[in-house]
């Protein structure tokens, strides 16, 4: 994987950098959590015949989280899958103007497109302040699905540091 040096080298937006960074890193440790809740789970189970709905509910919880919230922090970090057969051999200039016009083109109208659709079925969920449907679930699927809208909000962050990134690498500026 190339490092986007457009993202490595610049001090652009520093405060909205480094938020997503602080959310990924915080967030990225519910792997550990998720790990270990697993296990007790399973253990719980099937050696002692125990289980209870909130405690396998609470793994779906910290997935999501872990998903929405750290997406951002991934993409600043230039740690999404790409297929990069010419990317990887093209001058700095070149994968900088590929990274703003995947910007521009592909992420923030997802974001835009995920906040619009996501919006009317939130608010919806936070007027009924909704809980699970099982019986002994967690009572905060509202706050679960106002992931729906982080996830959107933390990406167009980082697409905005990420356009100005590249646009100063497009203009020849270079950080000092």
């Amino acid at each position: 994987m190339v490092k986007n040096t457009a993202q490595a080298e610049t001090v652009s937006w520093p405060a909205m950098r480094n938020f997503i960074a602080l959310c990924g890193k915080t967030v990225a440790w519910l792997t550990v959590v998720m790990v270990l809740l697993t296990f007790t789970v399973v253990v719980l189970r099937y050696g002692f015949n125990l289980g209870w709905i909130w405690l396998q509910e609470s793994l779906t919880y910290l997935h999501v989280a872990v998903f929405t919230i750290v997406a951002a922090w991934t993409l600043q970090q230039d740690g999404h899958v790409r297929v990069d057969i010419f990317y990887a051999k093209m001058p700095r200039r070149k994968r900088a103007l590929v990274d703003l016009a995947g910007t521009l083109l592909f992420l923030i109208p997802f974001c835009v497109f995920v906040l619009v659709i996501a919006w009317p079925y939130v608010a919806n969920s936070w007027k009924l302040l909704e809980s699970s449907r099982e019986a002994g679930g967690l009572p905060f699927v509202f706050l679960l699905k106002s992931l729906m809208m982080v996830m959107p909000a933390l990406l167009l962050g980082q697409a905005f540091i990420s356009i100005t990134d590249n646009w100063r690498i497009l203009r020849g500026e270079h950080p000092s």
